[in-house]
């Protein structure tokens, strides 16, 4: 799914592209605040010296990390919903993909922001860049009407629910389902006339 090793460049050598993806894998999977530079470091394979020419400090780390995160989750997003149909009736079956995967933790940005938000004010600002992107590739999916701006904010807001209440799920099928019945029922809304 959405790994290091599912990303683009995720073979570069460069001493950088290793610490990100290290810090990627190790932050989205173990957290921000359980994961030390040390641990890093260590698993990265480069020298702590190497580490601090690249990111000067932690904070540094975590926002190319939610960067990172950001821009290949989006990539991954647009391309599934259009492997789905590239309609509104994409939306599930494109984050059933997501939310079954054996490496899903959640989504990076609703965690970073809880995790770090109140000392990290960039956290919070590439956390709400992903949601109004994430937002947008949600409205692609809709034809255009009065209503579709705040049908996407509620679809989008429907699909956090799902995200945060796959956490908790034995399995995601539940949350999927929910989803599903908003997205009915914006579509239902969609299809009357205005």
């Amino acid at each position: 799914m959405i790994t290091s090793t599912a990303l683009p460049n995720a073979a570069d050598p460069a001493p950088d592209a290793r610490i990100l993806h290290t810090a990627h894998d190790l932050f989205y999977r173990d957290g921000i605040r359980a994961t030390g530079v040390d641990r890093v470091i260590a698993e990265s394979g480069v020298a702590k010296k190497t580490f601090y020419r690249y990111f000067p400090s932690k904070d540094d780390l975590i926002v190319a990390f939610l960067d990172f995160r950001h821009d290949n989750w989006m990539t991954w997003f647009r391309d599934a919903l259009a492997r789905h149909g590239g309609t509104l009736n994409a939306l599930v079956p494109a984050l059933a993909e997501w939310l079954g995967s054996e490496s899903y933790r959640g989504c990076a940005f609703i965690n970073s922001v809880v995790e770090v938000g109140a000392t990290l004010p960039q956290a919070v600002d590439i956390s709400r860049r992903h949601k109004r992107d994430m937002t947008a590739a949600i409205r692609a999916l809709m034809p255009a009407s009065r209503t579709a701006k705040a049908d996407a904010q509620a679809l989008a807001l429907a699909v956090d629910g799902a995200i945060v209440a796959a956490q908790f799920a034995d399995s995601p099928a539940d949350a999927l389902k929910a989803l599903a019945r908003v997205v009915r029922a914006i579509k239902r809304g969609a299809a009357e006339p205005r």
